[in-house]
């Protein structure tokens, strides 16, 4: 086995002064800050410390007031420190009490003095025994940045004596120490390794000597080992991390601080490092690093990630003169699918759309989910629009195709917007803006398809932004009214029933109707809160004209899909403000669409039970416009079947329109419903109903929705029953 080399030669290409300690002079700038030549300096100095670790002597790094920063090897094993954190200790504890006088003086010269200082004292190797003094040579040097103090002891024996002690002492030091040290020769060839090394890469030390220091690396810490070669052969110290692989193919990540090494005439012989394995850290911080930059289900390139990629990307398209076209993709019905599967179907789902968005880009473009079903794709160096027109048509049509989930077959749909680059928009944050605006553009043309951002999709987002802030004031400033229209009974015109529609008196519009903020309500949650308030005034109305027409009066009140999908403790107080009022079962009427009735979620289910219980009467709205089959109204225990308008329009035009309509009405009242018809605008039309034996009727033919006040007047006027 080859021994340890006998000395550590200086780790770094400053100036010496006449007894070997390094010394560095780098200029400060004139208002205090560190120049370029200090900086470097200072990171040298750092290497230096980290080399000075295998000198055959004892080195101290003191703080100003004394106390002990850092050790090497041999004052650890000396004074029997800890060398990675010594602890606070001062190093004149160590000194023996005859010399504590002298070492304070040596220590102010030190500080005063550019050049190193050098004392004869006795020291004690365990603080505060009685031992007797150990004679050593203390050389003292300030270090660059004034803040520290370096010591090098050297015991005060006889030449010959102190190099074998001290050759002893480095070579058990070296063979014991935790750190790898490694000796190459002038052509990359190890020449020395301790078997802690060898230890690290699962090697014996004889097969590792001689063999070149890139045998034990993979490409990428070849190419870095080629250039630092080039570099310690200038007389430059290097630190590194690179990759090696041990004997069993495994990955050893260390970091090499090392040193070159000169003869006395200057020739290059070789570099000395210091190896420590940082294997576990590195895994830890690619662990975190991943954790921060990649969504945990599907692998793909998170918010952060894709953040920082789109504006990558922007900038290299600027660059170039290029375009690039981001995708902004939301999948349709993907709540159904958690609400009716549950989380662990959902996740499912999400994965393999990820899967499915990845397989139709270029292994070049970038894939990332924002959250939840959202996925953006991001399509750099896009020429034409006939290459982003095919990605989106297959996009499209592979998410429209079933999942396979774990024994459950379900099927979504997706809505793409699309904003180019520079021509929507220059900046990543308004591009990504513009992208989702027009996948809201492509859900509101009837999802499972594409839109691209246009101005015109801008101002309605501005207008939807401004309308939401404006119907939070509206709930907060009471500018919602509720309006009337009297629903007759065919048989007899007398009026027993009304559905309540909402109204907002805005203070520059004037009335809106439902149509025109509905649908913001819906998008932002507010139609909760909109249809709490709604429920109040509606019941407070009925109490009012029950107790003045008649105990059969009904209000029906119109509840949104968003609202039956809602959490049940919203609702959790409606019986009991029912009973508190005296309203008897069914004075209110819950009227919904067919696509509620036809969503099978656990949440739409249970509100229907809910309002069942609490007394609640149910209807069905604008009927014969879509799928639902009369099997699912007696499932659902609807009360009353409103027909749709469009029907009611066909009446007397042709024969085929009126006998639908007629079947309709004797199908329901079969079952037991009781029919409404809506839109009714003619006499013909009244005429028709009535004698297909339809119950209801509504519409501009008997009166317009009304305030409540003329509401009022025209149940009074109408005779009593």
């Amino acid at each position: 086995m080859h021994t340890p080399p006998q000395a550590v030669p200086a780790p770094d290409s400053s100036p010496r002064c006449h007894d070997g300690m390094p010394q560095h002079a780098a200029p400060l700038l004139d208002d205090g800050v560190f120049s370029p030549e200090r900086v470097k300096a200072e990171r040298e100095q750092a290497y230096f410390n980290d080399l000075y670790l295998l000198a055959p002597v004892a080195y101290f790094v003191l703080g100003l007031d004394g106390v002990i920063l850092q050790v090497n090897l041999v004052a650890a094993e000396l004074f029997g420190l800890p060398r990675e954190r010594p602890g606070h200790v001062l190093f004149r504890a160590y000194v023996h009490e005859a010399f504590r006088h002298d070492y304070e003086q040596f220590v102010q010269r030190v500080l005063n003095s550019s050049e190193p200082e050098r004392i004869q004292l006795q020291v004690r190797l365990h603080p505060g025994a009685r031992e007797a003094g150990l004679p050593v040579s203390l050389l003292g040097s300030a270090d660059p940045n004034g803040q520290a103090l370096r010591l090098v002891l050297e015991q005060a024996e006889g030449k010959l004596a102190a190099l074998e002690r001290s050759e002893e002492r480095f070579r058990r030091i070296v063979h014991s120490a935790e750190e790898g040290i490694w000796e190459i020769d002038a052509q990359a060839l190890t020449s020395f390794v301790n078997p802690k090394m060898a230890q690290m890469l699962g090697c014996q030390i004889e097969d590792m000597l001689g063999q070149p220091l890139a045998a034990f690396m993979d490409d990428e810490g070849r190419a870095i080992l080629e250039r630092n070669i080039a570099r310690r052969q200038d007389g430059i110290a290097e630190r590194h991390e690179f990759k090696f692989l041990r004997r069993d193919g495994s990955t050893l990540w260390a970091t090499l601080a090392t040193n070159p090494i000169f003869d006395s005439g200057g020739t290059y012989l070789g570099a000395l490092a210091l190896v420590s394995d940082i294997t576990v850290q590195r895994a830890a911080s690619e662990r975190i690093w991943r954790q921060a930059n990649f969504d945990q289900l599907t692998g793909l390139p998170n918010r952060h990630m894709f953040l920082d990629r789109l504006q990558h990307e922007a900038h290299h398209a600027r660059r170039e003169g290029a375009c690039l076209a981001l995708l902004f993709i939301d999948l349709d019905h993907f709540k159904q699918v958690n609400d009716r599967l549950g989380h662990e179907k959902g996740d499912m789902l999400l994965r393999q759309a990820a899967l499915r968005i990845s397989e139709r880009v270029r292994a070049t473009d970038t894939v990332a989910r924002l959250g939840g079903d959202e996925f953006t794709v991001i399509l750099a160096g896009v020429g034409q629009l006939g290459g982003i027109e095919r990605v989106l048509q297959e996009l499209t049509a592979a998410l429209a195709l079933p999942f396979m989930l774990d024994g459950d077959t379900v099927q979504v749909s997706a809505s793409v917007g699309v904003a180019l680059y520079p021509a929507d928009a220059e900046a990543p944050d308004a591009l990504l803006r513009h992208a989702d605006q027009a996948m809201y553009a492509a859900k509101s043309a009837g999802r499972n398809g594409y839109s691209y951002f246009t101005p015109a999709l801008q101002q309605a987002a501005e207008v939807r932004r401004n309308t939401v802030r404006e119907l939070r004031l509206a709930l907060a400033q009471d500018q919602f009214e509720v309006h009337y229209q009297p629903i007759i009974r065919l048989r007899d015109g007398a009026i027993e029933r009304a559905e309540a529609l909402l109204r907002w008196r805005h203070p520059l519009r004037g009335l809106l109707l439902p149509a025109d903020f509905i649908a913001f309500a819906e998008a932002n949650g507010l139609i909760i809160d909109i249809g709490e308030w709604v429920f109040r005034q509606v019941v407070r109305q009925a109490r009012q004209w029950q107790d003045e027409h008649g105990a059969a009066f009904q209000i029906s009140i119109n509840k949104s899909a968003v609202e039956f999908c809602c959490d049940a403790a919203l609702y959790q107080d409606w019986g009991g403000h029912l009973a508190r009022q005296g309203l008897a079962p069914g004075a209110i009427i819950i009227e919904t669409t067919e696509a509620v009735l036809l969503d099978e979620a656990r949440q739409v289910v249970d509100r229907l039970r809910q309002f069942r219980a609490m007394g609640l009467a149910l209807a069905l709205d604008d009927f014969g416009r879509g799928q639902v089959s009369l099997a699912c109204l007696k499932t659902a225990d609807i009360d009353f079947l409103k027909i749709d308008r469009s029907l009611v329009g066909e009446l007397g035009r042709d024969d085929a329109g009126q006998s639908l309509c007629m079947a309709l009405i004797a199908l329901a009242q079969r079952l037991g419903l009781k029919v409404v018809a809506e839109g009714v605008e003619t006499a013909s039309q009244r005429d028709l109903l009535r004698a297909a034996g339809c119950d209801y009727a509504q519409g501009y033919f008997f009166s317009r929705a009304l305030p409540a006040g003329q509401m009022d007047r025209l149940l009074a006027a109408q005779p009593a029953a």
